[in-house]
């Protein structure tokens, strides 16, 4: 798992404590202690978040979601990051983390919602401690350490956890999330899946060294782990986020993982990708990698995994059929949840909606 750089260069191998073969490994930095019951959990968790995305696919192509941003590979980087977490930390995804919203407790429907066009939202971001979807790339990174100072205020044990991509490294917002950060010393960790491709462009157009060599020339660390092995990734982000609560500031998180699907569903990544370059990376497949530990540790036999893909096969059914019965919202709604206190001018204008939409009524004739 050695990074490469554009002119060549290897760089020193990603924090790893599973190998893709499935062997258990030490690092000196990074101890991790799991019983057999949370890495079973773990397991299940990849293997439904996976389910979701791909029903989701399959819906957005029947025309029943406007779009789907895929997270297929990434099942690793996301529950594991995610499964970090305390009960009170507080995310802040992006539009592709499905991953991570699940493990912080958010339904399958609930992500769908927006994307079938019946929520600005789908979820209560302060019930879940999980802001909703970003669709703007980096926007949450700046909202994240926004968050972090204003615990960091109050005094609260609170560490918060932004995510973004690697083409999100190029944007004005992460980056100035990363000088309010370091000069605050805001208790945020950021989480860089770096995925290899920003759409259409490979990551060597983002950056000319490993991206969390640049949290150095901000002031905090950073450190690349292998975003394909959930052991490590968990490991990582849960030193990240002692740290941060323990009053030591930032520190950036590099996930060297793959994006083994379309960026969205308007996407044709066989324009820009070689198929022998995603064969590579199938070899690395988070799911089969904690599968193989699993078996050939004896921690988990073949009813166990059956059960798992049974329990999958149920949530495909629960998430088609709930999809589709989405009831359509009243056009009043998307004045639900702008402000958190009543605001006269927004109440003139759900009023006047109301009123144009009842001019429409068929006239009742006697």
């Amino acid at each position: 798992m050695a990074a490469v750089s554009p002119d060549g260069l290897r760089y020193p191998p990603a924090v790893q404590l599973l190998t893709p073969e499935g062997e258990r490994v030490s690092h000196p930095d990074y101890a991790l202690d799991l019983s057999e019951t949370e890495l079973r959990g773990l397991y299940r968790d990849m293997v439904l978040v996976r389910r979701i995305d791909a029903e989701a696919t399959a819906l957005q192509r029947q025309g029943e979601l406007g779009l789907w941003a895929s997270c297929l590979g990434q099942e690793a980087a996301q529950v594991g990051s995610g499964r970090a977490l305390r009960a009170d930390d507080y995310a802040f995804p992006t539009y592709r983390d499905h991953g991570v919203t699940w493990s912080r407790g958010i339904s399958p429907l609930e992500m769908l919602a927006m994307y079938r066009g019946v929520t600005n939202g789908g979820w209560n971001p302060t019930e879940k401690r999980c802001a909703l979807a970003t669709i703007v790339i980096g926007n949450q990174a700046l909202h994240a350490v926004g968050y972090a100072m204003g615990v960091q205020l109050d005094g609260a044990d609170v560490a918060t956890i932004a995510y973004f991509g690697d083409g999100a490294t190029a944007e004005g917002d992460v980056n100035e999330a990363f000088v309010f950060a370091a000069v605050y010393n805001a208790p945020v960790v950021f989480f860089c899946q770096n995925n290899q491709w920003a759409i259409s462009q490979p990551r060597d157009r983002q950056s000319r060294v490993p991206i969390y060599e640049r949290a150095a020339g901000f002031g905090f660390p950073g450190v690349q782990v292998d975003g394909n092995d959930i052991v490590a990734v968990m490991a990582v982000t849960r030193a990240a986020l002692d740290r941060a609560r323990n009053g030591d500031g930032p520190t950036l998180i590099e996930a060297f993982t793959y994006r083994m699907s379309a960026h969205t569903t308007s996407d044709d990544p066989t324009r820009y990708r070689h198929a022998d370059e995603l064969e590579v990376w199938r070899l690395r497949d988070p799911i089969e990698r904690l599968k193989v530990h699993l078996a050939r540790q004896g921690m988990a036999d073949r009813n166990f995994f059956d059960q798992v893909d049974r329990e999958a096969d149920d949530l495909a059914v629960h998430v088609r059929e709930g999809a589709r019965a989405m009831p359509e919202p009243a056009g009043e709604t998307m004045f639900d949840n702008v402000y958190a206190e009543p605001h006269a001018l927004l109440d003139q204008q759900r009023a006047a909606l109301v009123d144009f939409e009842a001019s429409f009524a068929d006239e009742v004739h006697t």
